[in-house]
């Protein structure tokens, strides 16, 4: 008989959710399916602003997550909803401006957490994710190894709190 595990749920969050917020939604998930703990989390990623609702993410994101073996082919673009503040536990902003939309959108009572994902990432605790969007493809690489950082410690963190 399998030990139940309570699920965590997770929810990224940028500005369009076509850069950030997916990288770090298919990283958090495929970490955690490393680790055989995909059934013990939700996980979704969104963004602020619903400037790119169903758009798949940036080509740039999705062939830095394919050079280092997964995908984001099938994740969409989805805007920040009021329910969000009821369903999950983390939400987890990329950067400051994020972290001060998420925490003005919490309703009164929001039980939950809202955080920044590299204050689980030791070498950039307190930093922002940049947004590589304006700029080139080396971009997309500079955040795929910070939000790799992050969500591992991210991820110990979480583990710790079921202890």
């Amino acid at each position: 008989m399998s030990e139940s595990v309570q699920q965590t749920s997770v929810l990224f969050v940028c500005l369009g959710n076509i850069c950030r917020s997916p990288t770090a939604e298919g990283v958090f998930r495929h970490l955690v399916r490393q680790c055989g703990q995909e059934h013990a989390y939700r996980i979704d990623s969104c963004g602020t602003g619903a400037y790119h609702v169903g758009e798949p993410p940036d080509r740039r994101a999705r062939q830095e997550a394919q050079r280092r073996g997964l995908s984001l082919d099938r994740l969409r673009a989805r805007g920040l909803e009021q329910r969000d503040f009821e369903c999950f536990d983390y939400l987890v902003a990329m950067d400051d401006a994020n972290y001060r939309d998420l925490k003005n959108a919490a309703p009164q009572g929001f039980h939950g957490h809202i955080v920044k994902l590299l204050d689980f990432a030791a070498e950039y605790r307190g930093a922002s994710v940049p947004d590589p969007y304006y700029g080139g493809d080396d971009g997309f690489s500079k955040v795929f190894a910070m939000v790799e950082q992050g969500c591992q410690g991210l991820i110990e963190h979480i583990e710790a709190t079921r202890r």
